[in-house]
């Protein structure tokens, strides 16, 4: 077959397949679906096509405090779907006057978080005591492993968070990320950002979401999908236990909630959407009422979001 010929074959089948990827209908989670991890995306329609094409009905959307006029037009093309966590590099001068700002011009919380710092350090803490004067919630990226090379570590010293927790206890803090889902196990690995195999019980995040009223846990990216995967028979019990404290998200790099151009080469969310996965894997270890808690009513109570 002429080389020419078979190019044509197989973009025409390239083409067939991701319009069949379009036209598939979206899951049903059997009510609504709260991503509280949506980062903004190019275009006017990005957002609400990733909430469609992944069977999600309302998102949180972390942007940069800088962008909120921005997102804020997004989000009144589409009233009570769509709300704003702002972001900050807070090892930038002014980072604090620029959250402030962001919260008296709606902004629901502070997120995601992710700068080269340690968690209990002054630039965070200035955060914090902000986040509690304003009775907002705080988003938190913890990462101790590079993820590739050039990448860095952000809101370092997870062991210390314990001090945090007590000194801040009106204060929501929300997890995310390698160390947080790493520390489901009391065994974390320090040469990778995503552990396998069985989980030895007594963790770090495990305790502290028992103990500390103030903490929760945001189930995203690959981070939190795999941490669901790892361990499927501890994570059943895991989310049992925290069945109040836990809050889905997708922080997935897809462009239609169906995978289309994600990024990620991580094996479990290759070619996927992470959203789906994470829902597909949160409905196969949690019984009905368990799910609904976890993807809906637990991100909406504490956010004050209705369906």
């Amino acid at each position: 077959m002429p080389t020419n010929r078979r190019a044509f074959l197989a973009q025409t089948l390239l083409t067939a397949a991701s319009t069949a990827s379009a036209q598939t209908p979206a899951p049903r989670w059997g009510g609504p679906v709260l991503d509280i991890h949506l980062h903004p995306r190019r275009g006017a329609d990005g957002e609400i096509r990733h909430m469609r094409g992944s069977g999600v009905t309302h998102a949180l959307l972390l942007g940069r405090a800088s962008a909120q006029d921005e997102i804020a037009a997004k989000m009144k093309q589409h009233p009570g779907k769509m709300f704003f966590f702002a972001s900050v590099d807070v090892a930038q001068p002014g980072a604090v006057d620029s959250l402030r700002s962001a919260a008296r011009r709606g902004a629901i919380g502070f997120g995601e978080l992710k700068s080269r710092v340690a968690v209990d350090g002054r630039e965070m803490r200035a955060v914090y005591d902000l986040a509690t004067e304003l009775n907002l919630p705080v988003l938190l990226h913890f990462q101790e492993v590079p993820q590739f090379q050039g990448d860095g570590t952000f809101n370092t010293g997870i062991a210390r968070l314990p001090a945090i927790l007590k000194a801040y206890p009106k204060t929501v803090f929300i997890g995310h990320a390698d160390a947080f889902w790493a520390n489901i196990s009391a065994d974390v690995p320090t040469d990778t950002a995503y552990p396998a195999g069985r989980v030895k019980p007594g963790g770090l995040t495990d305790r502290l979401l028992a103990e500390f009223p103030n903490l929760y846990g945001d189930i995203s990216a690959n981070s939190g999908r795999n941490a669901l995967g790892r361990d499927p028979d501890f994570m059943a019990g895991f989310l049992a236990r925290h069945q109040n404290k836990l809050l889905f998200g997708c922080d997935c790099s897809c462009d239609d909630g169906r995978g289309a151009n994600q990024r990620s080469q991580q094996p479990l969310i290759k070619g996927r959407c992470v959203a789906r996965e994470t829902l597909t894997a949160l409905r196969e270890l949690s019984p009905p009422e368990v799910f609904r808690k976890i993807v809906w009513a637990n991100g909406s109570n504490l956010f004050k979001i209705r369906a």
